[in-house]
């Protein structure tokens, strides 16, 4: 999954993108309002971790701008402001979840999976197709009662896969949510990584679920009967 954290504290920026990478999200990190709104408008993110007091434009705008231009990712509001009329502001406008500084990363991992499953099919922290589950607390995969040993990109596609059943996800759509900023020239290793998972899923035999639908992308799919 992909997420654009817009921070403009030279410490807490890095920081955060460091920690939601460690946790198998894409992230790109923007410090100013300007251009968190047009890399909003021209990416398919899915969710955006957005302080207000921002250089240029700040939160509060951004967050309106997104929502008059129709764009629906979450939004989870990031700021040292706490006062009870700001939180009602940022929600009126549009934000989804509202963050004040100082917090526990630990804190902010569980914000950003509960806005995540509000877009899936699934309301669970846990994900499930056919005998495969993976949790997206523990990062834990299993096939069956195996465990899978997944890379980091490995499961984020996995991930995506299981966040879309049954979707044929091009290899575009792939590339914007799975990997972040340069999405460009990224087809074969796509392919490189889908093989890679399918090599792991399948380790013990198991039914390929990964179909390749030629000159579409990929699906995750019930093998045939």
């Amino acid at each position: 999954m992909r997420i654009l954290v817009v921070e403009d504290d030279p410490r807490l920026g890095p920081s955060l993108k460091k920690g939601l990478e460690g946790n198998h999200y894409a992230v790109d990190l923007m410090a100013n309002g300007e251009d968190a709104l047009l890399a909003a408008l021209a990416t398919a993110y899915d969710l955006v971790v957005l302080d207000i007091l921002l250089p240029g434009l700040n939160g509060f705008e951004v967050c309106r701008r997104l929502r008059e231009k129709k764009r629906t990712m979450p939004i989870l509001l990031l700021t040292a402001l706490g006062e009870v009329d700001h939180r009602v502001k940022g929600l009126d406008l549009g934000a989804d979840d509202y963050l004040v500084k100082p917090f526990a990363f630990s804190e902010l991992e569980a914000r950003v999976r509960a806005l995540l499953r509000r877009k899936g099919p699934t309301k669970t922290p846990v994900l499930r197709f056919m005998d495969i589950t993976l949790d997206t607390r523990t990062h834990e995969v299993y096939r069956g009662d195996r465990l899978i040993i997944l890379g980091s990109k490995e499961y984020a596609l996995l991930e995506f896969f299981m966040r879309h059943p049954h979707q044929v996800l091009s290899r575009t759509m792939i590339a914007e949510h799975v990997w972040d900023s340069d999405t460009e020239h990224l087809s074969n290793v796509i392919d490189v990584y889908i093989r890679y998972l399918r090599r792991k899923l399948c380790e013990q035999n198991e039914p390929d679920v990964i179909v390749t639908v030629r000159g579409a992308g990929y699906q995750l799919k019930e093998p045939p009967v």
